[in-house]
């Protein structure tokens, strides 16, 4: 597949995973550049959750992590169903904001393709107990410039914990250029065309 594709003024672009075919409404994020959201899909389609889980379990567990650790708020039921299909307890959340609750806390800034502005991830102690001297899976629902997983890299470092596996169920566009990234399928860019 190719990871740029000129937009023809189409509505969606078709997924398929696990022999379940889905349609992901196609949306411009900056001028001249769409991307087909998973937002609707990987927030509430619980049939397509338990297949891309299933999948992305089947690929991680040689990986032997002890938690999964995903930022907030996406990838949060994919990370709950892929921590129970590998027979893990917890599973961490990166939170976005902070609460008056957090007195103690890891902040690593981020930005991200889908938003314009920085944006950051935030474990609190809580976070980093279950995270120091673990294999950790850091798992998202999609990788596209990395600029995620690169903070939630740093944040897992940072806790004490040690990366074992990087996840998504889609790479997206040409940026994100590590080859170990463990993913089940591609998504495009589409760039604007002039007509």
């Amino acid at each position: 597949m190719e990871e740029t594709l000129v937009y023809r003024g189409q509505s969606y672009y078709e997924v398929e995973v696990e022999g379940l075919k889905r349609r992901l409404p196609i949306v411009e994020v900056s001028p001249r550049t769409f991307i087909a959201s998973d937002a609707e899909l990987i927030l509430g389609d619980v049939e397509f959750i338990e297949k891309a889980a299933k999948a992305l379990s089947n690929k991680i567990k040689k990986f032997s992590s002890s938690v999964v650790v995903t930022p907030e708020a996406k990838a949060i039921a994919l990370a709950y169903e892929v921590s129970r299909n590998l027979g893990h307890k917890k599973f961490v959340v990166a939170r976005k904001s902070l609460k008056a609750y957090m007195k103690n806390y890891l902040v690593e800034p981020v930005s991200s393709i889908t938003t314009t502005e920085e944006q950051k991830l935030i474990l609190t102690d809580d976070d980093i107990a279950l995270i120091k001297g673990k294999r950790v899976c850091i798992l998202d629902d999609v990788v596209s410039t990395g600029g995620t997983i690169k903070a939630l890299e740093k944040l897992v470092q940072r806790a004490g914990g040690e990366i074992v596996c990087k996840a998504a169920i889609w790479k997206e566009g040409p940026w994100y250029k590590d080859k170990a990234l463990v993913f089940l399928s591609k998504l495009p860019i589409f760039i604007g065309s002039e007509t």
